[in-house]
């Protein structure tokens, strides 16, 4: 359920979720009872879907602000509603999967999901992960709308803030959200080394130390996409975007 209060000059504000549509894809009742339950209590509204035709049906008619999307379904699975869904609409995607497997994660990642969690899992991170990618869109549209100037080039690579567009050997190459804002944050001090808890509080504003390996299949999914010898791993540290020599 909504819930509003009401300001000092009367007008009414909305908690932080509040009016912002989740839908979630899961086909044990347990969990998709339990995620709809704390998503609810942190203000969202929510529908459910239990398997893959159901949730592209959903998506069409309802327009959510983001997918809770496991990948093992019935029908078709979750990779496949991600690609259905992300050619009708982009949309962010939390994928969910119960297994630990970085290809699955890197595939997800492919079709277009911003994030991902590995089950177990506990609902009060899923919930964080939710208002972050959800900020994360809010930050894109507010900086499309306000747009840096200029274009940032560094050797064959160029990155675009104001139409949040990359090109390299003056190609464009499709990012996610998530890949995009990772790239930049990269790009901002090239060739010094970040901290997976640095890139992790900067691009996902999580502070939690346990979510590092979503930094380093995110790296890995944007090397497959500019060049891996772009982003150069320090082991122990973190990574760094590597630039011509001058």
């Amino acid at each position: 359920m909504e819930q509003t209060h009401s300001s000092h000059n009367g007008a009414a504000t909305t908690t932080p979720g509040a009016q912002r549509r989740v839908l979630v894809v899961e086909d044990d009742p347990t969990i998709v009872d339990a995620i709809a339950a704390r998503l609810r209590a942190e203000g969202f509204q929510v529908q459910t879907a239990g398997d893959g035709p159901a949730a592209v049906d959903t998506a069409e008619a309802w327009q959510p602000d983001l997918l809770v999307l496991d990948v093992m379904l019935p029908g078709f699975d979750g990779l496949e509603v991600c690609r259905r869904v992300q050619a009708r609409r982009p949309v962010p995607v939390l994928m969910l999967t119960a297994r630990d497997d970085e290809t699955d994660m890197l595939v997800g990642l492919g079709v277009g999901a911003d994030d991902y969690m590995t089950k177990p899992f506990s609902m009060r991170e899923l919930a964080a992960r939710v208002h972050v990618l959800l900020r994360r869109v809010e930050r894109a549209a507010l900086a499309a709308h306000t747009p840096r100037s200029g274009i940032l080039r560094l050797g064959e690579l160029e990155i675009d803030h104001a139409q949040r567009r990359v090109r390299v050997r003056n190609t464009d190459v499709h990012l996610t959200p998530t890949e995009f804002d990772l790239l930049v944050c990269l790009a901002n001090t090239p060739r010094a080394v970040l901290s997976r808890e640095q890139l992790l509080a900067e691009v996902w504003d999580w502070a939690d130390a346990s979510g590092t390996r979503t930094v380093d299949s995110h790296i890995k999914a944007l090397r497959r996409k500019i060049g891996a010898e772009r982003i150069r791993t320090v082991h122990g540290v973190g990574y760094a975007l590597e630039t011509p020599a001058a």
